[in-house]
């Protein structure tokens, strides 16, 4: 795989608006290799901002630098791509195909003209999803677990330098979600992937990094227990739902797990990246409704 710069993915200040609706405003980061979640309610602007990294959208102010290329310049964008994988939150299939027909056409896309090196290499990436036995179905007699495989195979082609996947494990069950970490704890060794998810369980469990976008900014960057630490002596225990608490609800062994400001009497409870992040989107919001 082609070396990538210290930090592959350079963002300042970058903005874009939709007719009156501002998507993003003013974001800045550097990705380093490894694996970094993107996390945000709906709305947020992650589907932008991936999109934007992944030269679908041009933006309207700043400025970005993707393994080392502008990719507001023609040059650059080729370049960015050649070296990109891209799993969007809805890929489109061609349900006729075969998972090898697909994958050989995303690969003739990609500019691999040899067929036998194209056919080589389209296997290779199924292989490396676990879909090797299943090259030859057609993508509509495949489950929505094996799909998402699929096009993670398609993003892989070329050995990219950056991943990008937006909502990956969306629609699998248990099973399914923990293969693909499996998959993705992999992929990010040696390699720059950007998480996009609303499961803050795949973040804790897969990520060395955390962005939360929140209203088109960047509302936090760092470490996730640091994330989790946000909520530190903010989250109790208690019999009843506590009325004053932010969020709360009934667990499993029939206690309530309380959000916000506890009693002095509560017992605390060790936070959660989860709690973190719920805290801090209701501080953002807090901060929104009082400007």
């Amino acid at each position: 795989m082609t070396s990538s710069p210290p930090h592959p993915v350079e963002v300042h200040e970058l903005s874009l608006h939709y007719r009156s609706h501002q998507a993003l405003a003013g974001v800045s980061f550097t990705l380093r290799p490894g694996v970094t979640g993107l996390l945000g309610p709906n709305g947020a602007g992650k589907t932008t901002l991936l999109r934007l990294l992944a030269t679908a959208l041009r933006p309207d102010g700043g400025s970005l630098r993707v393994l080392g290329h502008d990719p507001l310049t023609g040059e650059g964008r080729l370049e960015v791509r050649r070296r990109l994988g891209y799993l969007p939150q809805h890929p489109g299939f061609y349900p006729s195909f075969t998972a090898l027909d697909f994958v050989d056409y995303v690969a003739i896309l990609k500019e691999l003209t040899d067929r036998r090196q194209r056919r080589a290499e389209a296997q290779r990436v199924l292989a490396s999803v676990g879909l090797a036995d299943q090259r030859h179905k057609k993508i509509k007699a495949l489950s929505g677990g094996m799909k998402q495989r699929v096009a993670l195979a398609a993003a892989l082609v070329g050995d990219p330098a950056l991943l990008i996947l937006d909502e990956p494990t969306v629609g699998l069950d248990p099973e399914q979600r923990l293969r693909f970490r499996e998959l993705v704890a992999e992929l990010g060794e040696g390699r720059t992937v950007l998480l996009s998810t609303h499961q803050t369980e795949d973040v804790a469990a897969l990520c060395h990094r955390v962005i939360v976008l929140d209203g088109g900014r960047v509302r936090f960057d760092g470490e996730p227990a640091r994330l989790a630490g946000e909520a530190a002596g903010r989250v109790w225990s208690s019999a009843e739902r506590d009325p004053h608490s932010l969020a709360g609800w009934r667990t499993g062994v029939g206690s309530y797990r309380n959000i916000g400001t506890p009693p002095p009497e509560a017992t605390v409870l060790e936070p959660t990246l989860e709690d973190g992040y719920l805290l801090l989107l209701d501080a953002a919001s807090a901060a929104g409704a009082a400007a």
